[in-house]
């Protein structure tokens, strides 16, 4: 048997060098050149008139942040609904008894939430202000960049996000 396979060992390989010449001649490489990029100019920080790069900006400008404007509340316990952002949020229905009305919202979990005014949803600390027929509506705070707050009006409207 061990005869027999040695006998199969040939060392013509002249179809493979053949191969590997016309694999050669097809495949000619060509490489582009590199892009030419615009050297790099530096900046001198020329400190008269600018603005202290390490300094907040509301300490230069004398901008200071009304302390008397509107805060998120820092004791309050988060909500459910304020682990989402609000555009993930969708009202799918009201529930009225009496004078009371509540809304039903779906989170992005698919679980139903029964919300009235006064809860909070969304991330930007939005508070419930009022519940009609075919819409939410919210008054969220979000930061002005300089130390304080902005109120919002926002809204979430039946069948909005299907």
């Amino acid at each position: 048997m061990a005869s027999l396979g040695l006998v199969a060992c040939d060392d013509d390989m002249s179809d493979l060098e053949q191969f590997v010449a016309q694999t050669r001649l097809k495949h000619q490489g060509r490489v582009d050149p590199l892009p030419s990029f615009a050297p790099y100019e530096s900046f001198s920080y020329v400190e008269a008139g600018l603005r202290d790069p390490f300094r907040a900006q509301t300490q230069l400008s004398g901008n200071r942040a009304n302390p008397n404007g509107p805060r998120p509340a820092d004791d309050r316990r988060r909500e459910m609904l304020e682990n989402y952002p609000l555009d993930a949020l969708k009202m799918v229905g009201i529930l009225k008894q009496n004078t009371s009305s509540w809304a039903l919202v779906q989170d992005p979990e698919g679980t139903i939430h029964r919300v009235q005014p006064g809860n909070y949803a969304g991330q930007n600390h939005g508070k419930i202000s009022q519940i009609s027929e075919n819409q939410i509506k919210l008054v969220e705070l979000i930061p002005d960049g300089i130390s304080g707050w902005i109120q919002r009006d926002a809204q979430l409207a039946l069948g909005d996000g299907e």
